[in-house]
């Protein structure tokens, strides 16, 4: 099978590489296409896998292009995982939710809802040249986040596609672990992708043993969920200090005129600022914890 790897100059590819190779019974590639329109990155991440395969003693076939057609023609499965923007839009995307004190996260909230603004089109584009040009029965393949957004995008417009997230197997490994079993006995009911998931059963032999892992292992399992949701802060735990620089304007929608979540919340459930002849009114949008000027900062 030819495997086509778009955005395949992404330092998560030789990762993906390793496994292939040593899952060579496993998983049956005889070609494998790293397609990037980035050169840069494919000159580097292109002979560094290549370096892998064949220390792995590997018989597949490695090539990189920049060409997608290229890529595409004849694939029995294609792989995505793009950054359409690349690191500064993720930047943007998880930074200034953070200034109406909602979580900054690619995935979820409003900057993933941005992500999914640049990234669906692109995706969909994709898809369609994917339907053209490789084999009819190839499998698309998405580890592009918001995972559960494009997936779902995928599924509706008709694709042959299935979205990957690794907290699944990360939870029927921890589980397992708890309950002192091997993880392939372990048989979870799990909903969502990519850090909107919840798991309904973990079910060992016919039996469904969450309730009584939650009730033993509570805090255990919680700290696990924040590590494999890439230790997230919940929103509860962040708290808003002022930004340096000139404040935003009154009308501005930010939160409390220039403040900016940190890791904790402070104060009781209302949005205000007190200084010398100002003060913010609650109002629905903004928000719903107050902070306190760090010592020295000018109100």
């Amino acid at each position: 099978m030819k495997l086509a790897v778009v955005g395949g100059g992404s330092t998560y590819t030789p990762e993906l590489v390793d496994g292939i190779a040593r899952l060579a019974g496993q998983v049956n590639v005889d070609e494998l296409v790293l397609v990037d329109p980035d050169t840069s990155r494919l000159d580097v991440v292109g002979p560094f896998s290549a370096r892998i395969m064949k220390s792995y003693g590997h018989p597949a076939r490695l090539s990189w292009t920049t060409s997608l057609d290229e890529g595409l023609d004849g694939a029995g499965a294609v792989l995505l995982q793009l950054r359409v923007g690349g690191q500064a839009a993720r930047q943007r995307d998880e930074t200034w939710p953070l200034e109406f004190c909602c979580v900054g996260q690619e995935t979820t909230g409003a900057g993933g809802l941005a992500k999914a603004l640049r990234t669906v089109p692109i995706v969909l584009d994709i898809a369609e040249r994917t339907r053209q040009r490789a084999a009819s029965d190839a499998w698309i393949i998405d580890f592009t986040n918001p995972v559960g957004i494009v997936t779902r995008a995928l599924l509706d417009a008709g694709h042959r596609a299935i979205g990957l997230c690794n907290v699944a197997i990360g939870f029927q490994r921890n589980f397992a672990q708890m309950l002192g079993v091997p993880p392939e006995q372990v048989a979870l009911d799990h909903v969502g992708l990519n850090h909107l998931t919840w798991e309904r059963a973990a079910i060992v032999d016919g039996v469904d043993r969450l309730p009584g892992l939650i009730a033993t292992h509570g805090p255990e399992i919680a700290a696990h969920t924040c590590a494999i949701s890439g230790r997230m802060t919940p929103w509860w735990k962040r708290s808003c200090t002022p930004r340096p620089g000139p404040r935003r304007s009154r009308r501005s929608r930010s939160c409390c005129s220039g403040c900016t979540p940190t890791r904790r919340w402070t104060g009781s459930r209302s949005c205000s600022a007190s200084g010398a002849g100002r003060s913010t009114r609650r109002r629905p949008w903004r928000c719903s914890r107050r902070w306190s000027p760090a010592p020295g900062t000018p109100r």
